[in-house]
């Protein structure tokens, strides 16, 4: 028996599988031999010699249906019949594409997403085996609202993630849903693919607040009504009028007036006396948490238009005087503690010097050795005190006053008295009478 396993299994209707041979031994019609195989199998047998037979494809084969194949041939003459059993194994072709459940997916993420947030999970089934079964995920480039979008997701090759990219997050206000696509391919060759849609609905959060667009309210300007003292309960002052950009719940808007010069003045009747009257009127969505606005409005009660003009130009300037006040002051606050502190760093200073100048004159206790230079003789000179001079030095290490005593030979003394107050005086005094012809 001559026999090829494994088989292709595209392999076409006739094809040879085996070639069998039988012999018998008896001779006559006993020799004889007729060879038969299982009609349940894809197979046949065709004799073309005598007591020889090739095993042929009967049918197509499918590996994904059957993998392999335990064929029995019979061979039976006019005695007893004899069997042979072959197992043939099918090789796999790259025949299928990959396969996933749904031809469009539909999922849906908040907006403000976290950066690499896991979207979706994509999955594709491939009947093939081993490198013709196994499958990458690849984003098929299109275009959302002008962008790539691969600017706004990323599907990973090898799970079929779906990933939200990090640098961008979803904005419901500018993109609702976007829909893209997903090529699934296979590893064989030539390979085989498929296509699926998915669409990302985008879900809207909470993160605007509601805008007012009337009355409109500008930092500079001042929003303000006149109401006619002759004005009934239930009389329209003004309408307030907003809107938020958000959806569903977190766009439904009330309305409540949070503060008011005199509340009764609005709610209940209207007070005569009341002239000028500054509301709050505070706007709430009803998101998770909610979003307010605020808007100011003055209300001036009065009859003619010059009443009404005094009023505004108080609401306006009460404010702004109340502002210059505060900065002045903070002003000569600041201007006065830098004086004050100032004034006492020079003081200090000052007393720190007068001490140590104290210090280093009254309380040394360094040891004074007297010092008494050599007599000078003057020669050629011509003035009245041609003598040389000596002095002496007295100065005691605990007391607040010293004498230097400078003299000189026979006739002048010169007294220099140190006080403790830092003053000093000197004196010369004519000890005897000069004599000019002996001097």
């Amino acid at each position: 028996m001559s026999f090829s396993s494994p088989v292709s299994e595209d392999a076409t209707v006739g094809t040879a599988i085996a070639i069998v041979s039988v012999k018998d031994v008896d001779a006559g019609d006993n020799g004889h031999v007729v060879c038969t195989v299982d009609r349940n199998t894809p197979f046949k047998l065709n004799s073309s010699l005598r007591n020889y037979y090739t095993l042929v494809t009967d049918a197509a084969l499918d590996r994904e249906c059957v993998t392999e194949y335990n064929i029995t041939i019979t061979a039976t003459d006019s005695g007893s019949p004899a069997q042979k059993t072959l197992n043939l194994k099918v090789s796999d072709v790259n025949d299928n594409p990959p396969r996933f459940q749904k031809t469009i997916y539909t999922t849906y993420v908040a907006e403000n997403n976290p950066p690499g947030l896991s979207i979706f999970t994509l999955s594709a089934q491939d009947d093939d085996w081993n490198q013709n079964a196994r499958v990458s995920y690849l984003l098929d480039e299109t275009t959302v609202g002008g962008s790539p979008v691969s600017s706004f997701i990323s599907v990973n090759a090898d799970s079929g993630v779906v990933h939200a990219l990090r640098v961008k997050s979803f904005d419901f206000e500018q993109l609702k849903w976007f829909a893209f696509n997903v090529t699934a391919r296979d590893g064989g060759s030539p390979p085989l693919s498929s296509e699926v849609t998915i669409t990302i609905n985008i879900q809207d959060e909470n993160d605007n607040a509601p805008q007012v667009l009337y009355p409109v309210q500008t930092g500079a300007s001042v929003v303000a009504e006149i109401v006619p003292r002759a004005a009934d309960v239930g009389y329209l002052v003004t309408k307030v009028v907003a809107v938020d950009v958000d959806s569903g719940q977190n766009a439904w808007l009330s309305y409540k007036l949070q503060k008011a010069t005199d509340r009764a003045l609005f709610e209940v009747v209207l007070d005569k006396d009341a002239v000028k009257q500054k509301l709050t009127v505070v706007v709430e969505d009803k998101g998770q948490p909610s979003r307010s606005a605020v808007v100011s409005i003055n209300v001036a009660v009065a009859d003619s238009f010059p009443e009404v003009l005094s009023e505004f130009t108080d609401f306006t300037h009460e404010k702004q005087y109340d502002d210059n006040l505060t900065f002045y002051l903070v002003l000569a606050l600041a201007a006065v503690s830098f004086l004050f502190i100032t004034c006492v760093v020079v003081i200090i200073s000052v007393k720190i010097y007068r001490w140590r100048q104290s210090r280093f004159l009254y309380q040394s206790n360094l040891p004074v050795i007297p010092y008494y230079p050599p007599h000078y003789a003057d020669t050629g000179v011509t003035g009245t005190l041609p003598h040389g001079y000596n002095y002496e030095v007295c100065i005691t290490t605990d007391s607040r006053k010293s004498d230097c005593k400078f003299s000189t030979l026979d006739n002048f003394v010169l007294s220099l008295q140190c006080q403790a107050d830092g003053d000093r005086n000197m004196e010369m005094v004519l000890q005897k009478p000069l004599d000019r012809e002996n001097k």
